[in-house]
């Protein structure tokens, strides 16, 4: 039975056979971490306050509702190796709900907004992500991005965006994501001593 919204505004309701029973909620999650974190991409939205920071209690609780999803989808897991990296994932959080960093160690949301996206073509039948392990093809709205780290390494966005978020490595080999790489510039020493005789000729 459809809602009167959506009557008027023409959406279809969904087919249950065809949603995704692994699907997480991380919209609390998403909310809390915003509160904490601002996005520093857009000055309206920095804080007033530089020393502002987050407290540990806080940065706590954002670990500990990513860590509940998980469980959550570990509960429902398909396959041990599944339930293996969940528990991975899991061990991870906990030490930083034990002892909790001084900052966000996240990537901002411009970095994942930048992640090159898989098409669907290029995305095998039996292929899933390794945090839901759903197929990817199975989701007619897929949204599959891979991680600069390895061309291997490819998740449904709202699976592997909350970790990013909150952890900024991948999830499989916790390369940390994001960080520019330092462009070494050699001096060469002939050239300072060039300049040193140009001063006194």
């Amino acid at each position: 039975m459809s809602t009167q919204y959506e009557v008027e505004h023409g959406i279809k309701p969904a087919d249950p056979t065809t949603r995704r029973r692994r699907q997480i909620d991380m919209s609390t999650f998403t909310s809390h971490l915003h509160n904490l974190s601002p996005e520093t991409d857009n000055p309206a939205n920095a804080h007033n306050n530089p020393h502002a920071t987050p407290n540990p209690v806080d940065l706590a609780a954002l670990y500990r509702l990513l860590q509940d999803q998980l469980s959550t989808l570990a509960t429902t897991s398909p396959d041990e190796s599944n339930r293996n990296f969940l528990a991975s994932l899991f061990e991870s959080l906990e030490s930083d709900i034990a002892s909790p960093p001084a900052q966000i160690q996240g990537v901002p949301q411009s970095f994942l907004d930048t992640l090159d996206r898989v098409p669907r073509k290029k995305l095998g039948d039996k292929e899933t992500c390794p945090i839901c392990a759903e197929r990817y093809l199975d989701d007619p709205y897929a949204l599959v991005v891979e991680l600069p780290c390895h061309h291997s390494h490819k998740f449904d966005l709202e699976c592997v965006g909350p970790w990013l978020l909150s952890k900024g490595t991948c999830p499989l080999c916790r390369k940390e994501m994001g960080k520019k790489k330092e462009v070494v510039v050699e001096k060469d020493d002939d050239d300072d001593e060039d300049d040193m005789d140009g001063m006194y000729a």
